[in-house]
């Protein structure tokens, strides 16, 4: 696998920090989400990082390439047109799945595919799909999970080792969530950095979350604790990174601890290359150790670093088709593990948003831990998205109220947008809120909206008659 382009320390971009990112020391690269940004209008902010030479990446969230479905053209398509108006030297996006088609079902959040033959085989042919469709390399990212799949049949390590023989796909790894699944599912990171093969890598991850109840949430919205700056750590020891970026997604704080985060994460790196330096001046310490040794030695023991990544012609540029990789090995046909991968992640999405029983085998507290935070994360993204909402219905906690009322039973099925829509025609169908004068703020919001008057009191008793009978 020929190395990837060397990108640097960088951070997530968001608007609410567009200023302070412009005005932060050293900063090589930024990430920003696909799905925020449109091609033909690019924020002001972004271009002027653009002109001073700082590359940007796009990192999608929607594709859900481990679903069971085959991967939407028209969200490769954005995707491919993200990364050409960016100039980015490659894409990303999640092993994950995020909806099911039978029944409709929309998360709303990354969710954790099955470590199992069936879903490796899913996986690597819409790896397979999208690296045909896109005009950049493609990384993907390990993700956070509250809960784990029954039965399953590899590892970490194994999944991701395999994935990367079969497609030639690169790997985004994300130390923070190797310690999210520390908490949450009893694996051992080490173990995991030591199965996976490291010269795949794209770029690393660095996050914040909390502990709460025993579970860790992974929220980009905490500084970076020191365990997860311990495992990057852990990283650098075994592998000179090509990127090292952090994420943060809400509850922004100011520019001197923004910056102040970033630069214990160029310590870790640097420092890194301090050790490698050293251990190649001892050919002692600079003898590969064993995978188990590996598992439990300190960072200061100094494992063999890999060399740097360095700039290769070809590699990470726009329009150029992602390096090939040997034929996937799928076991024949793939219709049926399709169809056994649908029928797990139909059952257990359902059981999340839609309120139906737990499928056997998972643990009931987290799937009830999972299902919350998902509602929440739903009222929340919808907030931001409508923020008139919540000044309509009297504050944040008489919104969350209502919309977490609305929300039980009536899963999401067509993205954030209409969801907003749809909750706010279910208040006035209810006759909604209460207040005349609230009532008729949100009619007027939702008639800007969906470009039609509400529906008329027999729609809406016929409406209620069904949800009643339903």
């Amino acid at each position: 696998m020929k190395p990837m382009a060397h990108l640097g320390v960088g951070i997530g971009w968001r608007p609410e920090i567009a200023e302070a990112v412009e005005r932060l020391p050293g900063l090589d690269w930024v990430e920003v989400v696909a799905e925020n940004v449109c091609p033909g209008h690019l924020p002001e902010a972004l271009l002027r990082l653009r002109e001073r030479g700082t590359r940007v990446v796009p990192h999608g969230v929607s594709l859900g390439l481990g679903g069971a479905d085959r991967p939407d053209p028209e969200k490769l398509a954005a995707l491919g047109e993200r990364a050409v108006a960016l100039g980015a030297p490659l894409v990303t996006e999640h092993i994950a799945f995020v909806r099911t088609s039978s029944p409709v079902l929309e998360a709303g959040h990354l969710l954790p595919v099955p470590r199992t033959r069936d879903a490796l085989d899913v996986l690597c042919e819409n790896v397979r799909i999208a690296q045909d469709a896109l005009p950049v390399p493609l990384a993907l990212e390990n993700i956070a999970a509250l809960f784990s799949w029954p039965g399953e049949e590899l590892t970490e390590g194994q999944f991701l080792t395999e994935l990367v023989e079969r497609t030639g796909v690169r790997l985004l790894i994300d130390v923070a969530n190797l310690h999210t699944n520390r908490v949450n599912r009893g694996e051992d990171p080490a173990a995991v950095l030591d199965g996976i093969p490291l010269e795949a890598l794209a770029y690393v991850h660095v996050a914040g979350g909390v502990e709460r109840g025993g579970v860790w949430h992974d929220t980009h919205a905490h500084p970076v604790p020191p365990v997860v700056l311990d495992l990057l750590a852990e990283l650098r020891s075994r592998v000179d990174p090509p990127g090292v970026l952090l994420e943060r997604d809400d509850d922004f704080p100011p520019e001197q601890e923004l910056a102040g985060e970033l630069a214990s994460i160029r310590a870790v790196v640097t420092a890194g290359s301090a050790r490698a330096g050293a251990a190649t001046a001892d050919p002692a310490a600079a003898r590969p150790a064993t995978a188990g040794a590996a598992a439990t030695a300190p960072v200061s023991a100094a494992p063999t670093t890999a060399a740097p990544a360095t700039e290769v012609p070809g590699v990470g540029v726009p329009g150029t088709a992602p390096e090939a990789a040997a034929e996937p090995e799928f076991r024949g046909d793939i219709e049926p593990a399709r169809t056994r991968v649908a029928l797990g992640q139909a059952a257990l999405l359902s059981a999340l948003v839609a309120g139906t029983p737990v499928p056997e085998g998972f643990d009931r507290l987290r799937i009830r831990v999972q299902a919350r935070a998902l509602a929440a994360k739903r009222a929340d993204v919808v907030a931001r998205l409508a923020p008139e909402l919540p000044g309509i219905l009297g504050g944040r906690d008489p919104y969350r109220e209502a919309f977490l009322a609305y929300a039980k039973g009536r899963p999401m099925t067509a993205g954030y947008r209409r969801d907003a829509l749809d909750f706010a025609e279910h208040l006035l169908i209810r006759d909604l809120p209460a207040d005349p004068a609230a009532r008729r703020r949100l009619t007027a919001w939702w008639r800007d909206r969906a470009g039609a008057r509400p529906p008329g009191r027999i729609v809406r008793w016929a409406r209620t008659l069904v949800g009643r009978a339903a």
